[in-house]
């Protein structure tokens, strides 16, 4: 499945959140070889070590765990496309920390020593954004394997196995709070579904993070309808001109933005008429396309 076109294009929160995950891990990982570092609660609580708190919230604790995270973060990159990046900063921060509560909640309860141990990761928002993946989602393939019946969501869940079993009973808790999260996110807590960050954080972490090589413009609207090679004219009289209305002209969508929604999961017929409606705007564009997706 792809999950848009150029890369991280217009997902700069995502690729931060990558980038980190690559550094921490890198970090995460000296530090255990060389220093036999074991990262618990009691080092964040009691001796105040907040650094590892950091560390654990975006490092993965081995190279597959990050190889499986990034390729879920990558591929969620659509749901900030969706919202924008001053709302997906917001979704970022109630899934952690309100997964932490529910988890540190969860450990109070259980009592379990094994579940002491911080799970490195950012299991809280990865699982989190499986709530919005199952319920907005659509599917647009499905296929048999052996009389098995899959669809094109269903590598994404697999990934999402892979990962929540890969700690075994910590992993298991966090990616639970993770999904507890994303369901009160959904089911608009405290109204946070209307909460986003001022307009100049989102440029902020647009420059923070560097360039992608994909190009975005659209093309000039004079080539797109043919008024590219209009006669100039500057040598005759000037005459009196009386506006004729024009006839209503059916733009033809950009194919970034039919790629985009595409890669959402709507099929791409529906998605190229919801443009035309939506006249090129795609987020005017997938609303149209959820709300027919919900009749």
């Amino acid at each position: 499945m792809n999950g848009g076109p150029s890369g991280l294009n217009n997902a700069p929160v995502t690729r931060i959140i990558v980038i980190a995950c690559a550094l921490f891990t890198v970090i995460f990982g000296i530090q255990r070889r060389t220093k036999n570092t074991v990262f618990s609660y009691q080092d964040v609580l009691k001796k105040l070590q907040i650094w590892k708190l950091v560390v654990s919230a975006f490092g993965f604790s081995s190279t597959p765990e990050l190889i499986f995270g990034a390729y879920l973060l990558y591929y969620f990159r659509v749901f900030e496309r969706q919202i924008g990046s001053n709302k997906y900063m917001v979704f970022v921060m109630f899934s952690g920390i309100v997964s932490s509560v529910i988890h540190a909640l969860a450990l109070w309860l259980l009592k379990d020593p094994a579940l002491k141990l911080l799970t490195s990761g950012p299991y809280g928002l990865i699982f989190s954004l499986f709530v919005p993946f199952y319920f907005d989602i659509p599917i647009s393939t499905r296929f048999r394997v052996f009389n098995l019946k899959f669809s094109d969501k269903t590598f994404i869940y697999l990934a999402g196995l892979q990962l929540l079993f890969s700690c075994w009973k910590r992993s298991i808790l966090l990616g639970t709070c993770g999904i507890l999260t994303g369901s009160l996110y959904r089911l608009n807590l405290f109204n946070i579904r209307r909460i986003k960050f001022p307009y100049f954080v989102a440029s902020f972490f647009s420059r923070l993070s560097w360039p992608t090589t994909g190009n975005d413009r659209s093309p000039p609207i004079s080539s797109r309808n043919g008024f590219q090679n209009a006669p100039s004219f500057s040598s005759r009289s000037v005459q009196p001109y009386y506006p004729v209305p024009a006839p209503m002209m059916t733009l033809e969508p950009h194919e970034e933005s039919i790629a985009m929604l595409v890669a959402m999961g709507f099929d791409r017929n529906a998605a190229r008429q919801a443009l035309i409606r939506a006249r090129n705007d795609v987020n005017a564009a997938t609303n149209i396309l959820l709300e027919s997706h919900a009749q």
